[in-house]
């Protein structure tokens, strides 16, 4: 597989997987903390990096959700890649920050606090289908700070929403 391949993130996105991926980032969260485990810090930040830079390929948590688990949940519901793959770059960070957190600077309450706060967002995702990361792209977009170039259909809704365009567009 080549390596421009290799490092390519789905888009679209299934939705239903994003979400099983949240809720298996709410289990392994909660794991880390509950049993202070520092080691499931590593296997979290290193979950995040294979997502964030390959999508579902070389992440099993990501593979699990996309090959078994979202096809169980029935028809894909497909949304815009980039917000979601914005949303996996916030996950790298705080899991990333984690992991310096405990290792690094030996700020074991610190790390497990960021761990919290990730958790938390993702139990939003998992159960609420809120992606805070998405929310944050929308209105970096709208702020003009992320161009509508990266996510044309973020840009437009009408792209995704066809109900959406004016009456003249859509024949």
């Amino acid at each position: 597989m080549a390596l421009r391949t290799l490092l390519t993130f789905p888009d679209p996105v299934n939705e239903k997987a994003a979400r099983t991926v949240a809720a298996g980032v709410v289990v392994l969260s909660a794991a880390a903390i509950a049993a202070r485990q520092p080691w499931l810090l590593v296997v979290l930040a290193a979950g995040f990096w294979a997502r964030v830079l390959t999508g579902p390929t070389l992440s099993p948590l990501g593979r699990l959700a996309t090959s078994v688990i979202a096809p169980v949940l029935g028809e894909p519901k497909l949304v815009p890649g980039a917000p979601k793959r914005f949303a996996q770059g916030i996950g790298t960070a705080f899991s990333t920050a984690a992991v310096l957190l405990w290792f690094g600077a030996g700020a074991h309450v610190p790390a497990l606090a960021v761990t919290g706060a990730l958790a938390c967002a993702a139990f939003l995702e998992a159960a609420l289908g809120l992606c805070l990361g998405c929310k944050i792209f929308g209105a970096l977009m709208r702020a003009g700070i992320i161009p509508a170039s990266v996510c044309e259909a973020c840009a437009d809704l009408s792209l995704r929403h066809p109900e959406l365009r004016p009456e003249s567009a859509r024949t």
